[in-house]
């Protein structure tokens, strides 16, 4: 059974992404499967460290991206969002060219917290980093993002 509550049209989700850091660093969410959502990002010059390899700090955007995304998507905007609360992030392998693949998926989904895990693995199918994402549910504000609802 599906974990969503809204429109999962990949247009739309990825509406949300314009003019953002996601789209400056090419973040693309690229699948939506009844349990997961699943995204790509580039590793080029946008997302480099000065040594040539994968910055951290982008492996953490494209999974704080992938379970942001995912945790709205579980939610009813009209009455409340998720907001991040804490990310831990493993490094794994070091990525200096291609493109890398995050998978998010749900390991609790209560009424005040959600907890995501995301694998994020190079083209090649190799672990580059495993992440764990703490969302909390909160009521919806006056704000909520392009697109969204």
């Amino acid at each position: 059974m599906p974990l969503w509550k809204q429109d999962t049209d990949l247009a739309r989700v990825n509406a949300w992404s314009e003019r953002t850091m996601m789209q400056a660093l090419g973040i693309r969410i690229t699948e939506i499967g009844d349990d997961f959502l699943r995204g790509t990002m580039p590793v080029d010059a946008r997302t480099h460290q000065p040594f040539g390899l994968l910055h951290g700090g982008a492996s953490v955007a494209l999974a704080e991206t992938l379970g942001s995304t995912a945790a709205l998507l579980t939610l009813d905007p009209d009455s409340e969002v998720a907001v991040g609360l804490d990310i831990n992030a493993n490094h794994v392998r070091a990525v200096r060219a291609g493109t890398v693949v995050g998978t998010a998926r749900p390991l609790h989904l209560g009424r005040s917290t959600q907890v995501w895990e995301i694998r994020i693995e190079h083209e090649d199918g190799a672990l580059v980093c495993i992440t764990r994402l703490t969302m909390a549910v909160v009521p919806a504000r006056a704000v909520t993002p392009r697109g969204a609802g």
